[in-house]
């Protein structure tokens, strides 16, 4: 397996043998800046895929994950967050028949939420190309930030054709709720909500890798 895969999705190993996943990131800020984060990993498209995966030892020279050892990995990661200081409220919950696997807290401050993905890229749980430090905030701006990641083309263009298949249907949403409305953004793939009090934007986790679609997004409140 290409060393970018390992280094890319660690907690969740069994999608590095499915294309059809999606994981959703969502942020709920309040107007004091307290909040809640949540990372779901959802594969369900390819249960029946990964149901059947699951009974092997190998497939393509590549080793299987038990689920004891997934449930070790994220039980593990909600311990390092339950150690940040900041984070509170840390839970997790694994469906092993649809292959979801979710992870919530909250948070003091958005940039605890950095800390512990931090923390977590320290103790290789997440791969060392995953971005932690993606969320600040500035109460006296009123301004909240998706910030710049880096991009990994030059190590995507070096996979086989068999690894890059993996991104082929990789699904990213991003879901950005507040407390406070929202006056502008400068990155108009996210959407609005009506109420503006949220942002969202989907894409290929392909084009985030190349920067075909940008993450970056600046929001001011009124």
């Amino acid at each position: 397996m290409k060393i970018f895969l390992k280094r890319f999705i660690l907690l969740f190993p069994l999608l590095l043998l499915t294309s059809c996943f999606d994981i959703l990131d969502k942020v709920n800020v309040k107007a004091d800046g307290t909040g809640e984060y949540t990372i779901i990993l959802n594969a369900s498209k390819s249960k029946t895929r990964l149901a059947s995966i699951s009974k092997m030892e190998t497939v393509n020279g590549k080793k299987v994950p038990k689920k004891s050892e997934i449930e070790n990995k994220i039980n593990e990661a909600a311990k390092i967050f339950r150690a940040t200081p900041g984070i509170s409220n840390v839970k997790t919950t694994m469906d092993f028949n649809n292959y979801i696997i979710k992870l919530s807290c909250n948070f003091k401050k958005i940039e605890n939420i950095n800390a512990g993905l931090e923390q977590l890229k320290n103790k290789n749980i997440i791969g060392k190309m995953v971005p932690t430090q993606i969320y600040s905030q500035n109460a006296g701006n009123k301004s909240f930030t998706r910030n710049k990641i880096n991009t990994f083309k030059n190590d995507y263009d070096k996979m086989s054709k068999a690894d890059k298949e993996i991104f082929n249907n990789a699904r990213y949403t991003s879901v950005l709720q507040f407390e406070n409305m929202i006056k502008s953004q400068t990155n108009a793939a996210y959407l609005l909500s009506p109420n503006k009090k949220a942002v969202k934007m989907e894409a290929n986790i392909l084009d985030l890798i190349i920067q075909k679609k940008q993450l970056q997004n600046n929001i001011l409140f009124q």
